[in-house]
């Protein structure tokens, strides 16, 4: 399954220079927080295929006016023909706001969260809107990474962390790709494409194990 993820900058190839062949062959688009309400509402009109998004630490407008068409990934699992993909927005807490967190209250979304990974079976894709913290984030307070996602990561060993907030026009040098373990941790900055595998089925229980229930 091919996605295109997006964070933080609105892509003017997406936008102001639209053409529809460039979303050819994607299956599912991913907004890892802070674009505008207009540029998701545009792509999801346009795309044909579904949008999911996370909150970023500027999206609190969206608690009481989200984006039309588009699915909120916040602190729940979504299965899209198969692919488990769970979400957590939001940042590091370093003002007033909304949509900030501090790592013990991250901690608490994450064990939460992990109820819902349970009923699903596993995660394929944790979409959030900062990364994991030492992959990717920044030492300042504002562009601080969650130690807490590392507990998901550990736990379920997902294909993909797909997340925003660190922009790579911060620094030329900038790598856009980070590794941990069989986890891909993917910096969605303005746009990419990113290929994910969907796992197989699982089989449906034996008439033993059927039987086992029932009684």
């Amino acid at each position: 399954m091919r996605l295109l993820a997006l964070s933080d900058e609105e892509c003017p190839a997406l936008w102001d220079y639209f053409t529809p062949e460039k979303l050819n062959g994607i299956d599912l688009i991913v907004a890892c927080g802070d674009l505008c309400l207009e540029y998701l509402e545009f792509l999801v009109t346009l795309a044909h295929v579904p949008l999911f998004y996370v909150h970023g630490n500027h999206d609190g407008a969206f608690d009481t006016a989200p984006p039309g068409g588009a699915e909120c990934l916040d602190d729940t699992v979504i299965v899209y023909k198969g692919l488990r993909i769970a979400g957590l927005g939001g940042s590091y807490r370093y003002r007033r706001g909304p949509w900030q967190f501090t790592e013990a209250e991250m901690k608490k979304r994450v064990r939460r969260l992990r109820q819902k990974i349970d009923r699903v079976g596993g995660l394929d894709v944790l979409v959030t809107h900062a990364p994991p913290h030492g992959y990717g984030d920044l030492s300042d307070l504002a562009h601080h990474g969650f130690t807490a996602f590392g507990e998901l990561l550990d736990a379920y060993h997902p294909q993909l962390v797909l997340h925003g907030h660190i922009h790579l026009s911060y620094a030329p040098t900038m790598p856009r790709e980070h590794q941990y373990g069989r986890t891909r941790i993917i910096n969605a900055y303005e746009r990419c494409t990113v290929d994910v595998a969907v796992p197989p089925a699982a089989p449906p229980p034996s008439p033993e194990r059927r039987r086992f229930f029932r009684r």
